[in-house]
């Protein structure tokens, strides 16, 4: 049985985010998404909010799983038994950024393999960030989130 993680602050989980799992459910036996606590990043969202509206996006998928964490990403693929670390890749500078990742994580985990996804073309462009600041300035982000996300924006930036 091959695992697979798939780490992100996924603040928020987009629909870029959504084609990777859907896609990495088929070719692994099981997928972990790895959710990480990344307070250096000053989240919008808290944790737990965060593996909510990723359960909430992906319950329907059987061989996924959602939790949180915090640590070495290596230290903690170990822990879940995974082998491979599954990682998205819109453009070079994400591959030069990831290169440099999957190289660490070998060093730390030689066990772990990174593999590498580039986004179907309809959601190359989105990433959380941009999610962000469209919704903070009141701009309709339905295209690029699930609604329960959608509805959870609304709700951050509008109360």
């Amino acid at each position: 049985m091959i695992t697979a993680i798939y780490p992100g602050t996924f603040d928020p989980i987009t629909n870029g985010h959504i084609d990777i799992v859907r896609r990495s459910a088929k070719l692994f036996d099981k997928v972990v998404i790895s959710i990480a606590m990344s307070s250096r990043k000053q989240p919008l969202f808290t944790l737990d909010e965060r593996v909510e509206l990723v359960k909430a996006a992906l319950g329907d998928l059987d061989n996924v799983e959602v939790e949180g964490f915090k640590g070495l990403l290596a230290d903690y693929a170990k822990s879940k038994n995974a082998t491979v670390l599954i990682r998205g890749v819109r453009a070079v500078a994400d591959f030069e950024y990831e290169y440099q990742l999957a190289s660490v994580n070998r060093t730390l985990n030689p066990e772990l393999e990174s593999v590498l996804l580039t986004p179907s073309s309809e959601t190359s462009h989105i990433s959380s960030t941009i999610v962000r600041d469209v919704a903070a300035h009141d701009g309709d982000v339905s295209a690029f989130v699930p609604e329960v996300v959608k509805r959870a924006l609304d709700k951050k930036f509008n109360d």
